[in-house]
């Protein structure tokens, strides 16, 4: 069974609940306009008998009786009287009344309570008796100084009919009210929730990829948290894939050079004719896949290290290490690039807070892309690390053709490659390198080179403590 729309639901929910609150309300009120009608009836009912008794106590009880001695009959809506009949209804046979003297004697009496017996002596009050086809409510007043007591008597259909003309005036309208209601309720959350069907149909325009903010005009203030849980969820998502198209990139543009180092080297291996030289061909191979192994586990921590909180957690990194690990890594690179390369090194460690992936990653691209864009057979990259007061400072310098000062913003970009530049490559070095940076809260900058062209690279970090004076302390 599919379960019931929310328009559905909202429509039924708001009738359920008006009925819920009407329902109890019209009954109790139906009561109490009852209640109002029976007092008001009681209360007239008695009025007409205290009149009726003041009447003949001004006329006496002698001039009640007739010539024969008995009392006075007065004939109501019989046969031989004329009716009073108003909009089709006959009210006179509905009430009446009595007249008895002390003994009990009737001294005047409506027609339609002429069989009615006298009251009991004593009983006094409102009391509902049957008589006849019908129950009748009885008013009986003590006896006056004179002796004479005086019943006045109404008929229930009387009250029934009120209680009926009630009921359909307070239950017919809302039988008909409800149905347009219904209809009302209907359009009423229709509108209410066009936002939901403007954020429906913006979803379904919704293009992948897209980094636009999701946006719903006059949106209520209840969907602005939806709004923006969604938008937070697009961003999240647009920053996942955007690690994934970027690791893809990263793992092409790193490995590249370690693969082509270790083709290089098993065709050397294959046409030499040399055991030894074969051998050291294959040794160098095997040099140049161990290299891709520990490349693919970098990009893979540095992968992690961006998809995951973890890229809070940072660890003491001594770049020194690091260093030398990377010119150990490149060392045939260096080799086939006939680049010169002068290394500045710290006597000792060089302590930063970071990652140790990231910043192999860093160093090794600053070094590949310096050695790329270098002369042939004149080309020159230093790398020095060294200590400032407060920052541990990675430069990397060449003397290639350089970046022109207003085209460096944006070397940064993904893909991009200065027009004419030397070398293969797929721009990534350098994004490459700002992402590590921006890991380790680091500043880049590119400055000229001081060998009189190229690039100067340099970037600053924050210093750490060394894993052992940050035990003791």
């Amino acid at each position: 069974m599919s379960a019931a729309s929310l328009r559905s639901r909202l429509r039924w929910l708001i009738l359920g609940v008006i009925a819920l609150v009407l329902l109890p309300l019209g009954v109790f009120s139906m009561r109490r306009t009852m209640h109002e009608v029976d007092e008001l009836s009681d209360g007239r009912l008695a009025q007409s008998a205290r009149t009726l008794q003041v009447m003949i106590g001004n006329i006496g009880p002698a001039a009640l009786q007739g010539h024969d001695g008995e009392g006075v009959m007065v004939p109501v809506s019989n046969s031989s009287m004329q009716k009073l009949v108003l909009h089709g209804h006959t009210y006179e046979s509905e009430v009446g009344f009595q007249v008895f003297d002390r003994q009990g004697h009737a001294l005047m009496v409506t027609g339609n309570l002429a069989d009615l017996p006298p009251p009991a002596a004593g009983q006094v009050g409102f009391v509902d008796q049957h008589f006849g086809h019908y129950r009748w409510r009885l008013f009986t007043l003590p006896p006056g100084a004179d002796g004479v007591v005086v019943r006045a008597a109404e008929r229930y259909d009387s009250r029934r009919d009120i209680s009926r003309a009630l009921w359909l005036e307070h239950v017919l309208p809302p039988l008909i009210a409800l149905p347009v209601l219904a209809l009302l309720v209907g359009w009423a959350v229709r509108r209410g929730l066009r936002p939901l069907d403007a954020l429906a149909a913006k979803l379904a325009a919704r293009q992948p990829g897209s980094h636009d903010t999701l946006e719903v005009a006059e949106a209520p203030r209840e969907l602005e948290p939806v709004l923006a849980a969604l938008n937070d969820q697009f961003h999240q998502l647009e920053d996942a894939l955007e690690r994934e198209r970027r690791f893809s990139a990263d793992v092409a543009h790193e490995l590249r050079t370690p693969l082509a180092s270790t083709m290089i080297n098993l065709e050397n291996a294959e046409a030499s004719r040399d055991t030894r030289e074969a051998d050291a061909a294959l040794a160098d191979a095997r040099e140049s896949l161990a290299a891709l192994a520990r490349r693919v586990e970098q990009l893979l921590s540095l992968a992690r290290l961006e998809s995951s909180s973890r890229a809070s957690q940072r660890s003491e990194v001594d770049l020194l290490a690091v260093a030398r690990t990377v010119i150990v890594e490149l060392s045939s690179v260096i080799a086939d690039s006939d680049a010169e390369l002068d290394v500045t090194l710290p006597r000792e460690p060089l302590w930063v807070s970071g990652h140790e992936a990231a910043l192999a990653a860093l160093m090794r691209n600053l070094l590949e892309n310096a050695l790329r864009h270098v002369p042939g057979g004149q080309g020159m990259v230093q790398l020095v690390v060294m200590r400032e007061p407060a920052h541990a400072v990675i430069e990397v310098i060449d003397n290639g053709e350089g970046i022109p000062p207003e085209r460096r913003a944006a070397v940064f970009a993904r893909f991009h490659r200065e027009v004419g530049s030397r070398g293969e490559g797929y721009g990534l070095g350098l994004s490459i390198v700002q992402r590590a940076a921006q890991l380790h809260d680091a500043a880049i900058e590119l400055l000229d080179s001081p060998l009189g062209q190229g690039l100067r690279v340099r970037v600053r970090l924050p210093l750490g403590t060394a894993p052992g004076a940050q035990s003791q302390r």
